[in-house]
């Protein structure tokens, strides 16, 4: 599959590009990226073929959602589907008042979490201001997880399966949106929402990978057969399957442990001996799953977009995964590339 084929996107009348353009990195996470390079690799992108775009107001304090729109405000609007999410509002402060971390030299606004009716429907229209466009196709519920909101998790979902479901779904029947779902790190919260609600999809960071299968149990046979798409977000779990088992290789944004670090190597062999880049394997994999229409990849330069747009259509013997799978460092039932 190269970056640029256009997949269904569940039952909703979308096609997404199979790489999306992860805009957290312009956001200034961790680091400051300058303009130039911001527009430069949606620009590079953009010629690439790629045609899926996701945004939200967390990231950079609403600066991802002010670039992306400044990239893509002259494109045909209907030439590219966009997303972003809902469950933070913006208020507007003074900059040494704002506590930016993990972010730099961010938005000059502080996130509040809302997942009201009302903030939600402040945070969607704040969110087409900032982006300067008419219209998003998709937007997710953002962050009711307990790696986000920890001992607070089970009452801020509540909070989301009232309050903010009451309004997406109302701008869904209105045909203000076209599809409505949940972005967060954990698919057992995917799954107890689409068993509590009627979404469309999900976005989940870095727990469908070559490393974690675990979503096969019981979350993606539910969205197949609801007709829900995964967007998959993190699928180098956060480094260590773009590095590979490096020092100070980094799993889940902690170093990792020796048990992954080994899994890795006895991973990166196999990749060896087929010639098949590691993290060509890596983003490859995760959209063979038929309710993985996108894998959505941030980078900071332009020189690592080209890589991963790369990679993505680098070949990959069907012998490859085979042998994955009979070394145990792939489950049996993991759907792979053609």
């Amino acid at each position: 599959m190269t970056p640029d084929a256009k997949v269904k996107f569940g039952r909703v009348d979308l096609e997404v590009t199979a790489f999306g353009f992860g805009t957290a990195p312009i956001g200034n996470i961790f680091r400051e990226i300058d303009e130039t390079t911001s527009d430069a690799m949606i620009q590079t992108a953009w010629d690439a073929g790629i045609r899926y775009f996701d945004t939200a107001p967390m990231y950079g304090h609403g600066l991802s959602e002010l670039r992306a729109g400044h990239s893509l405000r002259w494109k045909d609007r209907n030439a590219f589907v966009l997303s972003s999410k809902v469950g933070r509002v913006l208020k507007p402060a003074r900059k040494a008042d704002i506590d930016y971390a993990p972010w730099t030299n961010a938005g000059r606004f502080i996130p509040q979490f809302d997942y009201s009716y009302d903030g939600v429907m402040r945070s969607f229209e704040d969110s087409l201001q900032r982006l300067n466009l008419e219209r998003m196709d998709i937007c997710f519920i953002h962050d009711i997880d307990v790696f986000t909101r920890g001992a607070e998790q089970p009452e801020v979902f509540e909070q989301a399966m009232t309050g903010a479901w009451k309004a997406l779904s109302q701008l869904r029947d209105e045909g203000v949106v076209k599809a409505i779902g949940v972005g967060v790190n954990e698919w057992e919260v995917c799954q107890a929402a689409l068993e509590r609600r009627d979404f469309d999809c999900f976005l989940l960071a870095g727990r469908y990978t070559l490393l974690e299968q675990e979503a096969l149990d019981s979350f993606l046979p539910l969205c197949e057969a609801r007709g829900a798409a995964v967007v998959v977000g993190g699928g180098f779990n956060s480094g260590i399957l773009a590095t590979g088992a490096t020092e100070g290789a980094k799993y889940n944004y902690a170093p990792a442990p020796a048990a992954i670090l080994d899994r890795v190597r006895r991973i990166e062999a196999v990749c060896a001996e087929y010639n098949v880049p590691l993290p060509a394997a890596a983003l490859q994999f995760v959209v063979a799953h038929p309710a993985v229409p996108s894998f959505m990849a941030g980078t900071r330069t332009v020189a690592q977009l080209r890589q991963n747009l790369d990679w993505f259509a680098t070949p990959i013997p069907p012998d490859f995964w085979a042998d994955l799978k009979s070394k145990g460092l792939l489950r049996e039932d993991a759907p792979v590339p053609a």
